[in-house]
């Protein structure tokens, strides 16, 4: 049997599979009915326990007609990278690879090399008809050559106007001989959980396929850029699909697909598309000025747990908890400190540290916002002049360091928490490669099995901060300690300093 063959087979077999689980999930959860009154239409109402409504919505005999408009504005993206690589039969070993030195020849002879094409293929959509098209930026990384392929088989050569890291786009420029066909872009906050969507793309170099599905969530934080925010869909999503349109039944663009989540490389029902309200704005300003310029607070924000609320005695889960502060940065000069938290950002509310990200990035470097933060269980307003993001790919940040105790193995804190601490001094930074003016506890040692250790501290974390209280010596930390096991408290919130970022990390106290 031909490979091709064997594919087919394994997609017929992936396929039906995916058939009869729909199936049985549309039987347990929807009642179809389909009424005819001159022209066929299906109408699909799905029971509202809850209310004891229903909800009605009209679903086209067939998406044809819309794909057919549709499959125009969408493009192949084909590139060609030259990359050299070492021919000799170890070439592959890493730089450090003990091994390495032994299939090398004489240092200061040059080693053989051989020149390599190196191909990849996407998806894109036009976005203007004098031939703009937006794909990933993943997609044309490094390329030495772009082609952008048409519905009708024309290849053209394109040129990048401009790309972003952050979200992941690219926005092309192709000379097209007349005006190609367009897409609109749609808005996807109308897009709700349920609603139905298409994708079409180029999976494993097959243009022009069409793949049906809904909005399985929103929302969503792959870890894919500081300010993602993603539509979930079940629209089946492979390799070669990245930047290519997810529409609405409207024929508007609501997402650009960007990836997938799958143990084995291929679809299986969750993949993920950036917002088209996060998206066309990018793309235009790329369009423009080829690339984005986005503002800075100088902050390092996380979301509130459960562990931070009751440790830090917070109001609630809602806003973004301060970790630290850079220096010289818009945030330390309107008077921000560790142990903020940010709750609205110009009068609206923020609610987990993705959002106040996404938000400071939107706006323009040299714009005054107001930040109204809690601090010490008041609220209060500070005003701050955002900097240039400069193609940061995180807000880079400098926290209040720690320093290190000196802790006799029986200390409290050892057994309480399982770490060792000394002060930030002498032997103790040289040993771990710590500035000379940092400031705190050093943890010298974490205990195998302990809280600590469960909770990913390690030797020379710093900590800068126990609660809302400053530490700068061991004895600290374990009067902390002892005060609150005397209050029956299950924990400590500490604040962990670790490279140039800080943390709060909830620590439980052992069991014993």
């Amino acid at each position: 049997m031909s490979t091709g063959d064997l594919n087919r087979v394994l997609a017929g077999a992936v396929c039906g599979a995916g058939l009869l689980l729909a199936g049985t999930a549309a039987q347990a959860q929807a009642q179809v009915q389909t009424e005819t009154e001159g022209a066929p239409s299906t109408r699909v109402q799905v029971a509202e326990a809850a209310e004891g409504e229903t909800r009605t919505g009209d679903l086209p005999p067939s998406f044809s007609p819309l794909v057919q408009d549709l499959l125009p504005s969408v493009v192949n993206i084909s590139t060609r990278q030259t990359v050299e690589e070492d021919i000799s039969p170890f070439g592959q070993l890493p730089e450090d690879h003990p091994f390495r030195r032994f299939f090398e020849g004489d240092p200061g002879q040059p080693q053989q090399q051989r020149q390599r094409e190196r191909h990849s293929l996407g998806s894109g959509f036009i976005v203007d008809g004098e031939g703009y098209v937006v794909t990933n930026n993943h997609v044309i990384r490094q390329a030495d050559d772009i082609s952008v392929v048409l519905h009708d088989d024309t290849s053209l050569t394109a040129e990048v106007v401009g790309t972003d890291e952050h979200t992941d786009l690219a926005l092309l420029k192709v000379e097209p001989d007349e005006p190609l066909t367009a897409v609109r872009w749609g808005q996807s906050a109308d897009a709700e959980v349920g609603d139905w969507v298409l994708s079409i793309g180029n999976p494993f170099g097959l243009g022009g396929t069409v793949t049906a599905g809904i909005v399985s969530a929103r929302g969503r934080a792959i870890e894919a850029g500081p300010f993602g925010r993603f539509i979930q869909t079940d629209a089946a999503l492979n390799r070669g699909n990245s930047g290519g349109p997810l529409f609405d039944l409207d024929g508007g663009v609501i997402g650009v697909t960007t990836a997938i989540l799958s143990p084995v490389g291929a679809d299986v029902g969750i993949g993920f598309a950036l917002p088209s309200d996060d998206a066309q704005p990018v793309i235009e300003e790329l369009r423009e000025h080829g690339t984005v310029s986005r503002g800075w607070l100088g902050v390092a924000v996380q979301p509130i747990t459960e562990d931070l609320v009751e440790g830090l005695d917070l109001p609630g889960e809602e806003g973004a908890l301060v970790g630290s502060v850079a220096p010289d940065s818009p945030a330390e000069a309107a008077g921000l400190r560790p142990g903020d938290v940010i709750v609205r950002l110009n009068g609206e509310t923020v609610s987990d540290a993705r959002d106040l990200a996404w938000r400071v990035a939107n706006e323009e470097p040299g714009a005054t916002v107001t930040l109204d933060i809690v601090r010490d269980g008041s609220e209060t307003s500070l005003e701050a002049t955002l900097g240039d993001q400069e193609e940061r790919t995180a807000e880079a940040l400098e926290p209040e360091p720690a320093p290190e105790p000196d802790a006799e193995p029986e200390d409290l804190a050892q057994r309480a928490l399982g770490l060792e601490l000394a002060e930030a001094r002498g032997e103790v930074l040289e040993r771990h490669d710590l500035p000379e003016d940092v400031t705190g506890v050093v943890v010298t040692d974490v205990m195998e099995g302990t809280p600590a250790e469960t909770m990913g501290l390690r030797p020379g974390d710093v900590i800068s901060q126990v609660g809302r209280q400053q530490v700068t010596e061991p004895e600290e930390v374990y009067q902390a300690t002892a005060q609150a096991l005397e209050r029956g408290v299950e924990g400590l919130v500490l604040l962990v300093r670790r490279d140039d970022e800080a943390r709060f990390v909830a620590v439980p106290f052992a069991q014993s």
